[in-house]
């Protein structure tokens, strides 16, 4: 039997499913007093764009009332009532008594969510209007409104929606995220407008900002250059004592456009295109990782065409030079000199660039821009400012007092900025000018010479350009295999093309191109000692910069240096058609009389042994880097051996030939010694023994044998250097000779001590087994047999799995037994070096 208790809640349960599935229906698009919807009926408004009633988002079960697109397929929700409070069931009841109040129709008695209106009235009526804006009026009043939701956004921001502060009331409208596709209750992400200095909109993750807008400049807010008026959309930016916000309109009201903050953090400028059924996005915020809030830190800029994006601002450098050469630029920058305080500072132009974040900069509409400028100078804590208004000219002024954060440059868009330098920044800036005014005139000049010679000489230099090709051709076909790439007789003038006096890197030239004498002095500052970059066994290295600002490493050959015009010849043609992310690239070449020089791309960082065999800049290379720089090398070499087009042995492998760009990537470089191998050439001999002790082979030093497996031995010797920090020297103390590093790595490993080699400077903050494996890599490689050595397929395989390895064979001493007896410095057939330097050994076999 069944209690009256019982029966009573049957019933009930029974009456609320009636009413959950009770048929749909459509009303009006008002709701008068005492009038409700229930879950199924629909409020659509006079236009039939929107419509208001009860909706589950995604996978959920809940029910919420919102305001969806009535004509759009694709369910699009632009707001929700009861975002945080869901009806757990299809009982939802949403009524007007006064308040818009969504409640169950199981328990009426506890509101889920309501207006909360406290001046409503019985009188009140509820209406959907056509622009997605649901507002509750005051009796028969359209003028006096009680509530609406533009007031209360919560994901979307439509049409006509005013996004900012009510000044007079204090109401601050922003957006919200949903928590993900599936709930609309209150996410992380919300975006609103900053009203301190010259107000900005701001997106948060909670309290921090990810994003920023910049300010309104009169067209657009600065950092979203694709909010430009066009023929879909216009936009307004209102701040005035009693209101500060920004609204947007359609010109067309068929078509349905929206900014959403959806629940990854992303604001999005959609518009349906009812062709495609679809959201076509016009832009999208934070788009990349220059978007990100103060990603390059205080007084850096941020450029996402550049290969390092971050880059610190005219007049100042990095704060923490080694942070920034990690790529961890928070610190960001700070000045290299101080300001003169008016005596000598000025202003550089900066173009189009998103302005610094202007929370604590100061406005004033009343000045132009060169009082602006005047009054800045005048001002010592000043350090940039900008017209307020772009437009007409450009009127009002914003000027910074304080640190200079989040600036980013675009390609398209942005505006012109004046930042603070300093007197000698803007003598060199005046200097850079005048280099490029100079190019300019000289290239007008050029083009007028070309145009009325080019007609002269067409004919002629096709001539001789044929004839040149049916050479080269000739002399390809009777080159012997496994020789040095070119004929020992070609000419100067054969493998440097007289082309151009400028480098064009447009990859088009399949020659490499001549630059004169007098060019390479200019660019060099006729080889001043201050451009000196260092020097090798076949000369010294200068820094040097062309007129068109690009920055070169101009190797000049000693002409009393080992490498010859065979070296030099071998060199140029080899590199210059050797294409490798790790392998230098030579630009250009120098011949005059007995003057050669090799003009290659500059490497800021110089070589890898100014970093690992150097007490202070060590400590600048941490184990991930170390390994980036190894497996680089290794990917290097093994071009060399089996994906370039010929098999080539470099043979002079070592620290100091290979150099680091300005992101700390190797690349491989000095290929005067380089041989090749055609077809299936697996081995050669040769009388002249050319490298570097500690990094020889003991087959190709003592018998003049090389091979692939040759420059494995030398990259197992620069590996282990790169993982302890120290040379592979071999030191002599009377009779007694020291233990070189490959001896020293192979104790200390048959002793299962092998970590303490490891670079003290990196202290533990390395992978122990990451750094063993490499250890025993290296040890691989520098076996004695040559067929004993791994291929470098192999090394690389190993150095980037986690795999089983053989067990190193003891490494040779050949190198110590073949020079004991004999000076360090000569022998008997030829000269010799332990110190990094290129040597030469002629040993008969």
């Amino acid at each position: 039997m069944f209690s009256p208790t019982w029966l009573c809640f049957l019933f009930f349960q029974f009456f609320c499913a009636f009413l959950a599935t009770a048929p749909t229906s459509s009303t009006t698009d008002t709701l008068n007093p005492t009038e409700s919807i229930t879950d199924g009926q629909i409020v659509v408004s006079a236009g039939s764009s929107f419509a208001l009633g009860f909706f589950s988002p995604g996978t959920s079960r809940y029910r919420y009332v919102g305001i969806w697109y009535y004509q759009i397929p694709e369910i699009t929700v632009v707001w929700v009532a009861n975002r945080d409070n869901p009806v757990n069931d299809s009982s939802g009841v949403l009524s007007v008594d006064g308040n818009l109040v969504v409640t169950s129709h199981c328990d009426r008695s506890h509101p889920l969510w309501s207006t909360n209106v406290s001046k409503s009235s019985n009188t009140t009526i509820l209406q959907l209007l056509n622009t997605g804006n649901l507002v509750l009026y005051s009796g028969g009043d359209r003028n006096r409104i009680l509530w609406q939701s533009f007031d209360h956004p919560t994901h979307m921001w439509l049409p006509g929606l005013k996004l900012g502060l009510d000044r007079r009331t204090g109401l601050n409208r922003i957006l919200t995220s949903w928590r993900s596709e599936d709930d609309p209750g209150l996410g992380i992400y919300s975006l609103g407008i900053d009203p301190q200095g010259s107000p900005q909109f701001f997106l948060y993750k909670g309290s921090a900002p990810l994003w920023r807008s910049g300010p309104w400049n009169g067209r657009a807010m600065s950092g979203v250059p694709q909010m430009t008026q066009g023929y879909l959309f216009s936009h307004d930016f209102v701040n005035t004592i009693d209101e500060l916000y920004m609204i947007y309109f359609i010109y067309n009201s068929s078509i349905f456009s929206t900014c959403l903050l959806d629940d990854s953090g992303s604001v999005q400028r959609r518009t349906w295109v009812g062709v495609n059924r679809r959201w076509n996005t016009f832009w999208s915020v934070p788009g990349d990782s220059c978007d990100d809030y103060g990603h390059c830190g205080a007084y850096g800029s941020c450029n996402i065409e550049n290969t390092v994006e971050c880059a610190c601002l005219p007049g100042f450098q990095p704060k923490s030079p080694r942070d920034w050469y990690l790529r961890a630029w928070s610190d960001g920058c700070v000045r290299k000199r101080s300001l003169g305080c008016g005596k000598g500072d000025g202003f550089l132009k900066l173009v189009g660039v998103k302005l610094p974040d202007t929370s604590m900069a100061l406005v004033n509409m009343n000045l132009s821009l060169k009082e602006c400028e005047q009054e800045c100078l005048k001002n010592c804590s000043c350090t940039a400012y900008v017209p307020a208004d772009i437009t007409r000219g450009g009127t009002g002024c914003i000027a910074w007092f304080g640190t200079l954060m989040d600036i980013r440059y675009y390609t398209n868009g942005g505006q012109d900025f004046y930042l603070r330098v300093d007197a000698v920044e803007l003598a060199a800036q005046a200097r850079k000018d005048k280099g490029f005014l100079h190019k300019k005139q000289t290239v007008a000049i050029l083009v007028v010479s070309l145009v009325v010679g080019v007609l002269l000489f067409a004919a002629s230099v096709y001539g001789l350009l044929k004839k040149r090709r049916e050479a080269i051709e000739k002399r390809r076909q009777r080159r012997p295999r496994g020789g040095l790439l070119f004929d020992f007789t070609t000419s100067s003038t054969n493998y440097c093309s007289p082309r151009t006096n400028e480098l064009e890197d447009n990859g088009t030239n399949p020659e490499l191109p001549f630059i004169e004498l007098d060019v390479v002095a200019v660019a060099t500052d006729n080889f001043s000692p201050n451009n000196k970059l260092g020097e090798g066994g076949f000369g010294a290295v200068y820094k040097g910069q062309l007129f068109n600002g690009k920055e070169i490493a101009v190797k000049r050959l000693s002409k009393n240096s080992g490498q010859g015009t065979e070296e030099f010849k071998n060199e140029v043609l080899l590199i210059a058609k050797l294409q490798h992310r790790n392998l230098v690239r030579l630009l250009a070449c120098s011949v005059h009389e007995e003057e050669k020089m090799l003009i290659y791309e500059y490497m800021p960082n110089k070589s890898l042994d100014s970093f690992i065999f150097d007490e202070s800049r060590r400590a600048l290379l941490d184990w991930r880097k170390r390994f980036e720089i190894i497996v680089g090398i290794a990917r290097g070499v093994l071009y060399l051996h089996q994906d370039s087009r010929l098999r080539i042995i470099h043979r002079d492998l070592k620290a100091s030939n290979v150099l680091l760009d300005e992101e700390m990537n190797p690349k491989i470089s000095d290929f005067g010694m380089a041989r090749i191998f055609r077809g299936s050439q697996m081995q050669a001999n040769t009388i002249r023994v050319v490298g570097t002790y500690g990094y020889m082979s003991p087959e190709y030093a003592m018998q003049g044998l090389f091979s692939t497996k040759s420059d494995a031995f030398s990259f197992g010797v620069l590996l282990l250097e790169i993982i302890s920090g120290k040379k592979n020297s071999i030191l002599y103390f009377h009779e007694d000779p020291m233990m070189s590093l490959i001896e020293q790595v192979w104790e200390l490993w048959k002793e299962g001590r092998a970590l303490e080699i490891v670079d003290s400077s990196m202290g533990d903050s390395y992978p122990a087994q990451e750094v063993s494996r490499c250890i025993q890599v290296g040890l691989l490689c520098v076996q004695e047999s040559a067929s004993d050595r791994p291929t470098m397929s192999s090394v690389l395989f190993m150095l980037e799995n986690d795999t089983k390895m053989a067990t190193p064979n003891q490494p040779t001493l050949i190198m110590k037994r073949s020079l004991k007896g004999h000076d360090s410095s000569t022998t008997e057939t030829g000269s010799c070096s332990v110190n990094e330097v290129t040597i030469t050994v002629i040993d008969p076999r």
